[in-house]
């Protein structure tokens, strides 16, 4: 069981709900080490001056916030603690809404909520409630040191809270090139929709996320792969740290090194 991460309690009206909050992920991504393909020794992160191609030491890095190219605002550990929000144990009921009425792209991250002995009757009675409304919950939630917008989903016995994106988190569409709403103006004809909706109907079937057709195919190749390997012996050992920090003695300028440095601060400036 996954380790819970908030205690506190769901304030719908005048009822208090005591929960405990869950992360509903499980991350199973394969993962992978950057190695110098040479002695397969680990490549650490450096944090470098675009300017002068220096590493610069950590006490020296502050935040700074671009107005434009080449114009900050610096903010310090004291101007993000002035921002901060109070940080409660509460999840306050905002509103109700129809859940349809929420673009899917805002929702952003699952939770699990369950509730204490004590609220387990008023968690029962608002997932019944939002489920035979047609309605989630809207609430404000204080996770760690950030504020969230959240709604409270019924689902079978359990509540989720599911985190939701602020509109200022979501890029506009504006600038895609789309087709018109109208499909007579997207040149789409009746006869065509006819037969596309029976071809939906034709491949319509209940989800069941569990079927072997939704399975993750490329992690399940890539994990015998790496078992297959392991199995047949090529499995490489690393040149010991002590052994490579010798070889690198003697070396006035590591070219290597520099352009590593220089592609990652190029790709840091592009993403």
């Amino acid at each position: 069981m996954p380790h819970a991460i908030w205690k506190g309690t769901i304030s719908f009206g005048l009822v208090t709900i005591p929960v405990t909050l869950y992360p509903a992920e499980e991350r199973r991504d394969l993962s992978f080490r950057m190695l110098d393909g040479r002695d397969l020794t680990p490549v650490k992160q450096r944090r470098v001056n675009e300017r002068t191609g220096e590493e610069v030491p950590w006490e020296v890095v502050v935040k700074g916030h671009e107005l434009e190219s080449g114009r900050f605002v610096v903010v310090g550990e004291e101007d993000f603690r002035a921002a901060d929000v109070e940080a409660t144990q509460t999840i306050d009921v905002i509103s109700a809404v129809c859940a349809e009425e929420i673009d899917p792209a805002y929702f952003d991250k699952p939770y699990h909520l369950e509730p204490t002995r004590a609220g387990r009757k008023a968690y029962a009675l608002l997932r019944e409630t939002l489920r035979r409304t047609g309605r989630v919950a809207l609430v404000k939630v204080v996770i760690r040191t950030r504020q969230h917008l959240a709604a409270l989903v019924p689902n079978g016995p359990l509540l989720m809270l599911e985190i939701l994106r602020y509109p200022h988190e979501l890029r506009s569409v504006d600038a895609l090139d789309l087709p018109a709403e109208d499909v007579a103006e997207a040149g789409v004809t009746e006869g065509e929709l006819d037969m596309a909706a029976q071809l939906v109907e034709t491949i319509s079937r209940p989800f069941d996320p569990h079927a072997e057709e939704y399975r993750d195919t490329y992690r399940d190749a890539l994990l015998a792969l790496i078992e297959r390997k392991a199995a047949g012996g090529e499995i490489a050992e690393a040149v010991p740290v002590a052994e490579a920090a010798e070889a690198a003695e003697g070396e006035v300028v590591d070219i290597t090194a520099l352009l590593q440095a220089s592609l990652e601060a190029a790709r840091a400036r592009e993403a």
